[in-house]
């Protein structure tokens, strides 16, 4: 396995004093930093999906019984919303308590705040036991998860990309985004199983509580992982020299907002599409489809699997081609795609699983690229908190209230606002690359 280290003369390494150390303190291996990122990926978008499709199966009937159907969904996809508002303020309070207590405090802290709210969600009674009060709780831990997950950022993403070989950054930055499809694949399946496996009332009685107790066992496993890379001194010391430590929002903000502005916007077709392909549709099976609920479950899980290859080839795409691009001409495809998008949806049971494979080949295409393509452009000083409020703002904007909106509009009016809703996205994308590319023309 290849190696990484801080360029120095004659083999050796400087630490952050600029001393000299022996090369073997310091080499580490990309391999190792991308398990990491893996490893952290997945635990957090396996916490993300379980909540995404339980709040589609499970909480209408659990919390919303007096509720409509379709009402009990949109409070759900609501008070999945409150983790994307809650995650720029966990971002921001997590940098100063890093800059206060060091990075291993801040995931401990993170990572415990994840796990609890998770086990707290799998405890939780329905309405039927506290009313209104096991609502209350539910946003409260969804809020919590929220605050975990912006202080969740640990800088592996970015060491990785900044410490890939020539010619290979495409590749090394796509590696993190696997953790997508893979959470979703392990979400998925496992509610497939509970639901093809259980009666509806056991399923709805103790049933779901399950997916919540394994994310809390995930989140033990990640947060063991993580710590020990971060611990690492070899790791706090390359992390330092690539200056990859936080800086004050304040600060940020007033000296490269812009580029915060431009890369969260840039991301925006990869984040609309996002829960377009995965909640959204479960959501309109469910409420106006005939078609199997695990059936359609397992065409998800085929079509994580695509989404995985599909992220790998952004790699090889931006590689070869350049990541903004690859990101661009990802962009409009989203855009060609939100034109069938209605079609598909209204089209059976042919339609749809068409609609969901397509889309996760797309998502994958341009979700491999959408994180960091723009956030390169950060000074080195900003660039780690940079890269988390980014990815922050994006998610708000981009993703947030994506299953909320579409399902409300689409029942109301008709599937035609899905196209608006990915058409936006992608054309914001656009505007976001152009508006860069601009502005590099103008400082050379």
């Amino acid at each position: 396995m290849s190696s990484i280290s801080y360029a120095a003369p004659h083999g050796a390494s400087l630490d952050p004093h600029g001393a000299r150390a022996p090369e073997s303190e310091h080499h580490v291996a990309p391999g190792d930093i991308a398990v990491g990122v893996v490893i952290g990926r997945t635990s957090e978008y396996f916490d993300f999906f379980v909540f995404g499709i339980a709040a589609v199966l499970v909480f209408p009937a659990v919390f919303f019984p007096l509720e409509q159907r379709l009402n009990g969904t949109l409070w759900s996809f609501a008070i999945f919303a409150l983790a994307f508002i809650a995650r720029p303020v966990g971002t921001v309070l997590s940098m100063a308590i890093q800059r206060r207590w060091g990075r291993a405090t801040k995931l401990t802290l993170a990572l415990f705040l994840l796990g609890s709210c998770t086990a707290g969600m799998a405890f939780l009674p329905g309405y039927q036991s506290l009313g209104m009060v096991a609502v209350w709780l539910l946003a409260l831990f969804r809020l919590g998860q929220g605050l975990a997950l912006g202080a969740s950022w640990d800088g592996l993403p970015s060491l990785l990309a900044m410490n890939a070989p020539e010619g290979r950054r495409g590749f090394y930055s796509m590696v993190g985004q696997l953790g997508a499809p893979v959470g979703f694949i392990l979400a998925s399946a496992l509610f497939a199983y509970l639901y093809a496996s259980l009666s509806p009332e056991d399923f709805l009685d103790w049933g779901w509580r399950y997916p919540f107790f394994v994310a809390f066992a995930i989140n033990v496993v990640a947060l063991f992982a993580r710590l020990r890379l971060v611990a690492a001194q070899e790791y706090e010391d390359l992390l330092t020299q690539r200056e990859l430590e936080p800086v004050s929002t304040r600060e940020l903000l007033g000296n490269q907002g812009y580029n915060v502005f431009i890369g969260a916007f840039a991301a925006l077709a990869s984040y609309a599409l996002f829960h377009l392909v995965t909640v959204f549709p479960l959501s309109w099976i469910q409420l106006f489809s005939q078609q199997s609920i695990t059936g359609f479950l397992l065409i998800q899980i085929v079509g994580g699997f695509l989404c995985a290859g599909a992220i790998v080839a952004s790699g090889w795409l931006a590689d070869r081609y350049g990541r903004r691009r690859t990101l661009g001409t990802l962009a409009a495809m989203i855009a060609v795609f939100s034109g069938f998008a209605p079609t598909l949806l209204d089209g059976g049971n042919l339609g749809q699983d068409v609609f969901i494979l397509l889309g996760f080949v797309l998502l994958g295409l341009s979700y491999g690229q959408a994180s960091g393509t723009v956030t390169s452009n950060f000074a080195p000083r900003y660039r780690y908190t940079g890269a988390a409020l980014t990815s922050d703002i994006a998610w708000l904007v981009g993703a947030a209230f994506a299953p909320l909106v579409a399902l409300g509009l689409s029942a109301h009016f008709g599937l035609g606002y899905v196209s608006v809703y990915l058409l936006s996205g992608a054309a914001c994308t656009l505007a976001a690359l152009m508006l860069n590319r601009a502005l590099e023309t103008r400082d050379d």
